[in-house]
């Protein structure tokens, strides 16, 4: 099924002929949009899951730390896996700042980074080193989010987010992983 995020508009004057014109956009995300779940909506509701599993029945989970492990490597396999979408891959290159040569194989390299370090997540013994190499790569990239946010860089369709969310979001993303670096298992 392909990417896609509909929307319709409704005007109430193709019904009722002089009354005000009613805008109504309704979006529907399918199978394999841009962005399915914002990524932290994804960490959060992720962690809690974890940890609450943690504390009814899953001894693996039972503490923030290893619930954040599971919160965060979820956000980097779905950033990662969207480099396996054609739309996606698209947008992801253009966000590369333009001074940059390939953004093609930037997308992929990083995308590959994110695997493997959502991946070592996963694992406890390689759990810190990863999140230290993620939170690397996240400062890394975000010269390239400041920069598609300034030249207007479109995502999924949807207008570019700003610098300041962008900016949160990093904060947050950064904070989970140095949960897993420093917080007691």
């Amino acid at each position: 099924m392909p990417l896609q995020i509909l929307s319709t508009n409704l005007s109430i004057d193709k019904i009722a002929p002089r009354m005000m014109e009613f805008r109504f956009k309704l979006v529907a995300v399918k199978i394999g949009s841009a962005m399915p779940v914002p990524l932290p909506v994804l960490l959060l509701g992720v962690t809690a899951v974890a940890r609450l599993l943690g504390f009814l029945a899953v001894p693996a989970l039972d503490s923030w730390h290893d619930a954040a492990r599971v919160g965060i490597a979820a956000v980097y396999l779905l950033a990662a896996s969207g480099r396996l979408i054609p739309r996606v891959r698209q947008d992801l290159e253009r966000m590369v700042p333009p001074r940059l040569p390939r953004p093609d194989l930037l997308v992929a390299g990083t995308g590959i980074l994110e695997l493997a370090g959502a991946i070592g997540l996963l694992v406890p013994a390689t759990a810190p080193a990863a999140a230290v190499c993620l939170g690397l790569l996240t400062l890394a990239l975000t010269p390239a989010n400041i920069s598609a946010a300034r030249r207007g860089v479109p995502f999924g369709g949807e207008p570019p987010t700003p610098i300041g969310r962008r900016l949160v979001e990093q904060a947050l993303y950064l904070g989970a992983l140095a949960v897993v670096v420093w917080l007691p298992y």
